[in-house]
């Protein structure tokens, strides 16, 4: 399994192919607010690791195993943001919230989140009633 860090640059990569068509070291370091020279290290470890292919000056291309952890990783972000949605917590701390927490779920957790997510979203109803529950609560908090 990759580290919390690997998975970090497998995430933003998988996510910059699919929206670009490509990922460059540059696109890399931006969207991951580090300098080139990090990502170049990061790349070549993970090309060392068979997640991605890696040519310097021409670029690198996701291994199908890249792009399976890649996409399981932008798909487990996206079920924390949707988890945290529903659960009531406002929305300008949700990305920070979910950077902090995602690496260190098991994939059993998120699985069960995922079910969790499921189970309010089949009667919305269930979210209407918890956050009935918690306005309740912090009106007695008043």
């Amino acid at each position: 399994m990759p580290t919390p860090s690997m998975e970090d640059y497998l995430e933003r990569i998988y996510t910059l192919i699919e929206e670009k068509g490509y990922a460059r070291v540059s696109d890399i370091a931006e969207a991951l607010e580090v300098h080139p020279s990090s990502v170049t290290k990061m790349v070549q470890k993970l090309d060392k690791d068979n997640y991605l292919v890696y040519e310097k000056y021409r670029g690198l291309v996701l291994t199908p195993k890249g792009k399976k952890i890649g996409k399981r990783l932008v798909d487990r972000h996206s079920l924390l943001e949707e988890f945290m949605r529903v659960i009531g917590v406002d929305e300008e701390h949700i990305y920070r919230d979910v950077e902090g927490i995602e690496h260190h779920l098991s994939w059993e957790s998120i699985t069960c989140l995922e079910y969790l997510v499921q189970y309010f979203h089949a009667d919305p109803s269930r979210i209407e009633e918890l956050r009935r529950i918690r306005q309740e609560d912090e009106q007695k908090e008043e």
